[in-house]
């Protein structure tokens, strides 16, 4: 444990690539091998679920600290992290005890079932034996908040450099449901064949957003466009008479759409593709919303699979007859694409069909076209490009439509978090239905530094009652607010719910009574919704 704690001091001490990944070398070239796997997984996001409630946590804290609640809970919301709070909080100790890595987080997970007392003594022990940074990070793993600043990318390459494995093996490797307590350090890292390969996708090649005009990327003779399609990036993996479907988040979510099985007789083994799983019915993309209805269901029942049909708008080919397809060109790639969904089709495999262009000018206005074709916008791929790992510019660049907006009043405010917890950061915003106020989204991002600190002096100013860590506020600022899609919503008080609501602008020229207005945000509704 004191080896992993002098680590994550590293890490968070660098803002430089090459240290983080140097100490992190350093750190598995010592480590055994079950610390080395826990440190895999917990820098891959597979931490241990966690196993005390914070709201616990926080009242034991606080009474070993001798603070009543009340001021345990002011303290947390300034410093911002609770893990940080109760290491601080907590009289300040020498460490007493030598477990590794792996006997803490064994030690973590054996609390699950232990009544609240039982719990409690154990938690007690384990601060008092530990120094405020092995605290802390104690604390981390316990709340299951962990973040330090080094991405899975970094911590692939740091891993790769100490096993002597190739870095694109490796990041394959690493892929998937694979568990730290039921696996096994040298097969999943250094052995050659690996026994759940077959199930594993590739890594996903991301596009960068294009900001400017596209004659800035080159001429238009150099690339594909594409629709950008509005659902969830996918893997449709077909390998030994087996179906696997994995989501852009590396979960495997092959379960949620059971139409998918019958791909299994309709493609040769050894197919990989890349695309875009949506709802579709009567010939047409459905909303976003309707996909929701899929992927937030543990189990999909008849009803869904009626209401919400699902199709994958295919856009790569990955691997064919088992042969790696990625370092081929684009162009090449799409005409292997193409003959295979000629020669195997299928009503659930779609091909994303290729945007007929001449000139620049052509695909702005068919641009401009997108939400009446039910998608986000264009992508655009050069015609050389073969598939990389990761967001990389230059050769996949995503021109969304510009969003929609409308203009609201704030009338919540919240305190942020980490280095924002001492500002009020987190906002709900209303529009106006007769002379009330109806509140119908929350943004927390859109504003600059500067700005975020006049929100801030103006919520402590013109508070007008307290809810735990909300405010609610004298309805006088108006912003703008961008989102890219809408829907009916009856949880919401409005009845409409949005799809990735931020703050496109202040303001600041416009009094609370211009903002716009349930009829509004209904128009709306029924144009794009």
């Amino acid at each position: 444990m004191k080896d992993f704690v002098r680590l994550f001091n590293q890490l968070d001490q660098t803002t430089k690539t090459n240290k983080k990944v140097a100490v992190l070398k350093s750190y598995f070239d010592t480590a055994t091998d079950m610390d080395k796997l826990w440190t895999i997984a917990i820098l891959s996001h597979r931490r241990p679920k966690r196993s005390v409630r914070t709201a616990l946590l926080r009242e034991w804290a606080a009474a070993e600290a001798n603070l009543p609640l009340w001021l345990f809970e002011e303290s947390y919301h300034i410093v911002g992290d609770l893990a940080e709070t109760i290491a601080l909080v907590h009289p300040n100790l020498e460490s007493k005890n030598d477990k590794s890595l792996t006997e803490w987080i064994q030690f973590i997970i054996d609390l699950k079932p232990l009544s609240d007392e039982d719990q409690k003594e154990k938690v007690r022990w384990a601060w008092n034996q530990l120094d405020e940074r092995e605290r802390f990070v104690f604390n981390k793993l316990l709340t299951g908040g962990w973040r330090v600043g080094l991405s899975q990318k970094l911590m692939t390459r740091a891993l790769a450099q100490h096993a002597e494995v190739e870095e694109n093996t490796l990041t394959h490797r690493l892929m998937g449901d694979w568990r730290a307590e039921t696996s096994d350090y040298h097969d999943l890292v250094e052995a050659t064949n690996v026994a759940d390969q077959l199930s594993k996708p590739y890594p996903f090649y991301l596009a960068y957003a294009l900001e400017g005009e596209p004659r800035e990327i080159g001429s238009p003779e150099e690339w594909l466009a594409e629709r950008k399609w509005d659902g969830i990036r996918g893997q449709i993996i077909i390998r030994d008479g087996e179906l696997f479907v994995w989501s852009r988040g590396e979960e495997l979510v092959t379960d949620k759409f059971p139409e998918f099985q019958d791909l299994t007789e309709a493609l040769p083994n050894g197919t990989v593709l890349d695309g875009e799983i949506i709802p579709f019915k009567n010939g047409k993309p459905l909303s976003f919303s309707t996909m929701q209805t899929r992927i937030s269901r543990k189990n999909v029942s008849k009803a869904i699979l009626k209401s919400a049909p699902i199709v994958m708008i295919a856009y790569d080919i990955l691997e064919l007859n088992g042969e790696d397809l990625r370092e081929k060109p684009q162009v090449e790639r799409r005409k292997l694409l193409e003959q295979l969904l000629q020669n195997h089709p299928t009503e659930k495999l779609l091909i994303s069909e290729l945007v007929d262009f001449s000139n620049w000018n052509d695909l702005v206005k068919e641009r401009l076209k997108s939400r009446e074709n039910n998608v986000e916008g264009l992508m655009l791929k050069r015609k050389d490009s073969t598939y990389k790992i990761g967001r990389k510019k230059g050769d996949w660049w995503k021109w969304k439509v510009d969003p929609l907006t409308i203009d609201a009043v704030m009338i919540y405010a919240m305190r942020g978090h980490g280095r924002r917890a001492n500002l009020y950061t987190d906002y709900t915003f209303a529009v106006w239905d007769d002379e009330k106020l109806v509140p119908f989204a929350k943004a927390y991002s859109g504003l600059t530094d500067k700005e975020i600190n006049r929100v801030d002096a103006f919520v402590k100013k013109n508070t007008v009652d307290k809810f735990g860590p909300v405010r609610s506020v004298k309805a006088e600022l108006v912003f703008e607010i961008a989102f890219e899609g809408i829907a009916k919503s009856s949880r919401h008080k409005s009845g409409v719910a949005l799809r990735f609501p931020r703050i496109h602008r202040w303001r600041e020229d416009k009094p609370a009574a211009e903002a716009n207005t349930m009829d509004d945000l209904n128009k709306i509704l029924a144009e794009f919704g």
